[in-house]
């Protein structure tokens, strides 16, 4: 059987969202070719392949140091070959659409840069809402809530498929939460995607019932079930 291509006209550019990035809105920082791409390591962990074939994981294999992991996207379960070990294997809710306007209250929304790293990976080493490396800032605009000098809250922008923008990174510190910080930070995210003219999605696993309860309210829809793997290299 031959194997599927990753894009085209009649695949929808959030079918295969890290392939479609890197072609297209982020293709400046893609590494790798025509049969397979990757973020550079210190901003993220993804990659994705042309298509699955044999010819698309090796490519792959050729991107990855020994101890490198490749986290890919898919609409479908990955059937690795040999020369991979499959680290994590689960399935996500791809959720789209503008969250609703909700306010932070009394506290500030302050954009998040260079200065700010350290205090964004604290918090979401702490809150684990998925991978967030030293340059992953660098993907997009990200915004966040202080207080008392603390980064209690933020959210961000990672992938930027077509005219797509994938909202990221939504956490909330333990001692500061049921506050409205994470719909006010996700509709803020929301509201400066759209005002460039392009649509919200995100990703969330599909064992989190509460963050997809909460995007729900927020007014996002579930478009689809994607297939989150995590590789390594055997050899």
């Amino acid at each position: 059987m031959a194997a599927r291509a990753f894009s085209g006209p009649s695949m929808h550019p959030l079918d295969h969202p890290v392939w479609n990035a890197l072609i297209s809105g982020q293709r400046e920082l893609a590494e790798g070719g025509q049969l397979a791409r990757r973020y550079p390591p210190d901003m993220a962990p993804f990659a994705a392949m042309a298509d699955a074939s044999p010819q698309g994981f090796a490519a792959l294999r050729e991107l990855m140091s020994r101890s490198d992991h490749a986290v890919l996207f898919t609409p479908d379960p990955v059937i690795a070959p040999a020369d991979f070990r499959i680290l994590l294997a689960k399935t996500a809710e791809q959720m789209i659409g503008p969250p609703a306007w909700s306010s932070a209250g009394t506290a500030d929304i302050v954009t998040l840069g260079a200065d700010d790293v350290p205090a964004m990976l604290e918090l979401t080493k702490l809150t684990n809402p998925g991978p967030f490396a030293p340059r992953t800032h660098e993907l997009g605009t990200f915004l966040g809530v202080r207080i008392d000098g603390q980064l209690v809250a933020m959210a961000g922008e990672r992938m930027k498929p077509a005219n797509y923008t994938e909202i990221t990174a939504v956490c909330v510190h333990p001692t500061h939460r049921g506050r409205g910080y994470a719909q006010a930070l996700l509709a803020a995210v929301g509201r400066q995607i759209q005002a460039r003219g392009e649509i919200p999605f995100l990703h969330v696993f599909s064992d989190n019932d509460s963050a997809i309860a909460l995007y729900r309210r927020q007014g996002m829809e579930i478009r689809r079930r994607m297939h989150v793997t995590v590789l390594g290299r055997n050899i």
